[in-house]
């Protein structure tokens, strides 16, 4: 529903039920607090003067798992992975720990999305450690990133991981998708 513009009210006028209805109740009926049917969601705009309410999701696995894949792939233990609708724009956290048996080379964690839209996983927007100065060394890493191309519906975001080359170890991963 969206909102309307109230009307002017004038000395002496009565509104009539409709008058009220349009300008009263259905401008309630179309704010935050009448939007909002459960706790931990947010309200976001999806067009002009009319607000949605969506409810954001995140998944972990904590598993140290590694690969030694040039290419994204899963790790043995699949994921993280959210199923979660969306419109067609969504604000998604990846992060992990991870590491790399080669000085230098780089380990690489994104995301793909499937079901209503087709993403591929690209360093675009995944998180990279690039190696160290010894071998395994190890970091902490995370990012956002804001997509615009999702096709509204039901959607599979799911975190892939890749290394330059040596083997990549990954560990407490994240993934957070916030629909909007």
């Amino acid at each position: 529903m969206a909102w309307t513009a109230p009307m002017t009210a004038v000395a002496n006028s009565v509104w009539t039920s409709t008058q009220y209805n349009v300008h009263v109740r259905d401008n309630l009926l179309a704010s935050e607090a009448a939007v909002v049917t459960a706790a931990g969601q947010i309200v976001f705009s999806t067009a002009a003067n009319t607000l949605a309410a969506r409810t954001p999701n995140s998944a972990a696995v904590a598993t140290s798992e590694t690969t030694s894949t040039t290419s994204y792939t899963d790790l043995a233990t699949t994921g993280p992975q959210v199923t979660i609708t969306t419109g067609t724009i969504a604000l998604i956290y990846v992060g992990c720990h991870m590491s790399n048996s080669t000085i230098g080379a780089a380990s690489y964690m994104s995301y793909g999305v499937t079901s209503a839209t087709s993403i591929t996983a690209l360093e675009d927007w995944g998180i990279s450690w690039d190696g160290s100065a010894f071998a395994s060394g190890a970091a902490r890493i995370g990012a956002w990133h804001y997509v615009s191309n999702l096709n509204t519906g039901s959607n599979i975001f799911t975190a892939k991981y890749k290394v330059e080359s040596g083997t990549g170890t990954f560990l407490n991963r994240e993934l957070i998708v916030f629909p909007l």
